[in-house]
C-alpha cells in the first residue's frame, strides 16, 4: 500500500514515516501544502494523510482541490 504523508514539522513526519514503514507501507513524505497537492495529482496513492495547518495550502484546501478534480483516494 503506498501512502502520501503531508506534514511540516519535521519530527513528527519522520516518526509517522518510520510506524509506516515499519508496517510495510510505502510512504513517501511532503513538507508543505503546495507539494502535497502537486505529488497527490503525480502520483497513484492508495491514501493520503494530510496535516490541517500547513505552508503554502492547508490540507483542507489540498483535500477540497483534489476532490473537485476528481480524485477521490481516501
Amino acid at each position: 500500500m503506498r501512502l502520501l504523508l503531508a506534514e511540516d514539522e519535521k519530527e513528527m513526519a519522520h516518526a509517522l514515516e518510520a510506524v509506516f514503514t515499519h508496517n510495510h507501507y510505502s510512504v513517501d513524505v511532503v513538507y508543505n501544502g503546495i507539494d502535497a497537492a502537486d505529488w497527490a495529482e503525480s502520483g497513484n496513492y492508495d491514501g493520503i494523510i494530510l496535516d490541517i495547518m500547513m505552508p503554502g495550502k492547508s490540507g483542507l484546501e489540498v483535500l477540497s482541490e483534489l476532490r473537485k478534480k476528481g480524485n477521490h483516494v481516501p
